[in-house]
């Protein structure tokens, strides 16, 4: 697992990562938080097969964050218990010869909630999505911009081929 100081050389040197809004507090020892720009409900059914052939996304609607005070710029979603998709404000560009893995804020399991994805690709670039759920009973009060997600990065033979999938330049 790459470290603090390569993670950060590689955020400064080669774009690993944009759109962060403190490099200080979102670099960690071990990875990079990454935080929540928008948040969906499902609002249909999807579906997955081998091929992909089949594939359906479902339907989402997105949902508006509520300011709590005027003067504050930036709103509360209040969350009930549930499934949610959420969108990152970070856009990751992994080279070729890393991967990433990420895990859920421990802040967030003591607040009830935790999050599902995939491994990041040698090669994707773009904005990711993963899912957030919501255990706690009395749901969850998520701010915009909150730190949700630690993601982690291994080196790894280069591949010839990064992620071409329908997920790449995601914005």
């Amino acid at each position: 697992m790459l470290s603090k100081h390569e993670i950060e050389e590689l955020i400064k040197g080669e774009n690993l990562i944009e759109g962060y809004f403190s490099l200080d507090k979102q670099l960690t020892q071990n990875g990079f938080d990454l935080t929540v720009e928008k948040i969906f409900e499902f609002t249909g059914r999807g579906a997955v097969d081998f091929s992909n052939r089949e594939r359906a996304l479902p339907e989402c609607r997105e949902m508006m964050p509520e300011k709590g005070a005027p003067e504050d710029p930036f709103g509360w979603w209040h969350l009930k218990k549930g499934a949610y998709k959420v969108r990152t404000n970070e856009t990751v560009n992994i080279p070729n010869d890393l991967m990433g893995f990420a895990f859920t804020r421990t802040t967030l399991l003591r607040a009830g909630a935790f999050t599902q994805n995939g491994i990041w690709d040698a090669g994707f670039c773009g904005k990711s999505e993963f899912l957030l759920v919501v255990e706690n009973p009395q749901g969850l009060d998520l701010k915009q911009n909150a730190r949700v997600l630690q993601l982690a990065f291994s080196r790894i033979s280069e591949v010839a081929q990064g992620y071409s999938g329908i997920y790449k330049d995601l914005k």
